[in-house]
């Protein structure tokens, strides 16, 4: 018998990926979101008969972050997140075989944006920067609801890399355009995850039953940004690229509508839960995963 996974926001860029994976590997996938051929978000009754079952959730619905932190955008960002979780809260309060592992996704921007250590997840939230402020939110809601046969995990995922998609695209561009060098002072840590690693995680979780709470998604190699363009060029083979002063990019990134914090700000990571539980990367390093995804 197939075991089911349900994916509440499984549309974007990670949930197609996992939809894939899941499906390749012989699960039967479920998905709950906006659109029509999926299970609905306003239909709570198929909600709970999607979850009923299942192996392990995995909710990744939020609005996307790349947008400027306005008043409504901030409002609209934390429901997005908020709302959702606490409705598979409730809708797994009246399963009667709940999944045993509720996997949620949060922000390795937890932490806040400083350029020194690598945050592990030791390390309290940050109360002053707004996406720190959101996950935050965004993991009380999915601790509120007491489930007490569903483990509970609060992924912190950094910047996932992977082909055809994600964060990646834009300074791929920018790197054939001759504009790849460094952004700002090029200083800001820069952590990151394979996208295949990211699936093989959920994976090793899910096996891992004494692994609950907070986890660090992140490669265990931190890079600044002058070191990810620099390495993005050599894996394409582009001889050199002219560097964005900060306020080119402040100008650039309010016309493109994204928040330049989001380009200048630092985020360092250290997946210590991962490594202490035996987790072993399948892309270690920035120049393994490049390689991989732009051959």
């Amino acid at each position: 018998m197939q075991q089911k996974v349900v994916i509440a926001g499984g549309t974007g860029f990670i949930g197609h990926f996992l939809n894939k994976k899941f499906t390749e590997d012989g699960y039967q996938v479920v998905i709950i979101s906006r659109q029509k051929e999926h299970v609905s978000w306003q239909n709570n009754s198929s909600i709970v008969a999607a979850l009923e079952g299942a192996a392990m959730l995995i909710n990744l619905a939020g609005k996307p972050i790349n947008t400027i932190f306005s008043p409504k955008n901030k409002a609209a960002l934390i429901s997005s997140r908020v709302d959702t979780t606490l409705a598979l809260g409730n809708a797994l309060l009246a399963c009667k075989k709940p999944p045993s592992i509720w996997l949620n996704a949060s922000g390795a921007h937890i932490y806040g944006t400083s350029d020194g250590k690598a945050h592990t997840e030791a390390d309290p939230a940050d109360h002053s920067f707004f996406p720190a402020i959101m996950a935050k939110e965004w993991e009380d809601a999915l601790y509120e609801t007491q489930l007490p046969n569903t483990r509970k995990v609060a992924l912190r995922i950094s910047i996932v890399l992977g082909k055809n998609g994600g964060v990646l695209q834009p300074f791929i561009m920018l790197a054939k355009l001759l504009l790849g060098g460094k952004q700002g002072s090029g200083r800001q840590k820069f952590s990151w995850v394979h996208l295949e690693d990211f699936y093989q995680i959920i994976l090793f979780i899910a096996t891992q039953k004494t692994i609950e709470g907070a986890v660090n998604i992140c490669a265990p190699e931190v890079v600044d940004n002058a070191q990810l363009m620099r390495t993005l060029r050599k894996t394409m083979k582009v001889p050199f690229g002219i560097p964005a002063p900060a306020f080119g990019i402040k100008i650039g990134a309010r016309i493109m509508g994204i928040e330049p914090d989001l380009i200048l700000k630092s985020l360092s990571v250290f997946p210590q839960k991962l490594l202490a539980a035996g987790y072993t990367f399948r892309y270690p390093t920035l120049a393994m995963a490049m390689k991989q995804i732009l051959k």
